[in-house]
């Protein structure tokens, strides 16, 4: 058994892959438990129940989401460019991924209503984005005038590029997530 310093890091990095690549209900813990070279009693030191452990990695997900979102957009002042800049790094995040898409659709789709903690927290996930696209369009429309209703295109913008996401993962390309770019550019 390795003996490194971070357990529970290395338990939730292998939960993490595992979970993304081959879904939840196709890992097992016994699997996560051999992967991480752990034994069963410092699975559940750390974490309650396989469940709980999927609240920790949406939980990191996110915090990596936007972190590295921010990070992307840090230098781009412009609500417009920074709408477009944020297509791009959802291009850039599939493209690293070999377009395997979302981590919150992929959970929501296995686990669906079942969970409550892990339903709302996706949810939560999923405004905070719709958020964020919706605080870029108040910024632009500062600016420039459109002939939609704002919450419309708000709506509108966060829907497309969730679609697209959900298409880069089914036909293994961002060629979508490009068309949204074009559209968007199109809208303003």
């Amino acid at each position: 058994m390795k003996q490194k310093s971070n357990v529970k890091k290395r338990i939730l990095d292998t939960a993490s892959r595992l979970f993304y690549h081959q879904g939840f209900n196709s890992t097992g813990i016994n699997q996560i438990i051999a992967e991480a070279d752990i034994a069963i009693g410092s699975l559940y030191k750390h974490y309650q129940s396989k469940s709980d452990l999927l609240y920790h990695y949406l939980e990191q997900q996110e915090t990596e989401y936007f972190a590295n979102l921010d990070d992307y957009l840090k230098d781009e002042k412009q609500p417009l460019k920074k709408l477009l800049k944020l297509i791009d790094y959802r291009i850039k995040v599939q493209e690293e991924s070999n377009c395997s898409g979302c981590h919150f659709i992929k959970v929501n789709a296995e686990i669906g209503r079942g969970d409550k903690k892990i339903e709302q927290f996706i949810v939560a996930h999923k405004e905070r984005q719709r958020d964020y696209i919706k605080s870029l369009v108040d910024e632009i429309s500062t600016v420039k005038s459109f002939s939609i209703e704002k919450k419309a295109l708000q709506n509108s913008i966060f829907l497309m590029i969730e679609g697209a996401v959900v298409s880069a993962s089914i036909n293994g390309n961002t060629n979508d997530l490009k068309e949204v770019k074009k559209a968007i550019n199109q809208f303003f």
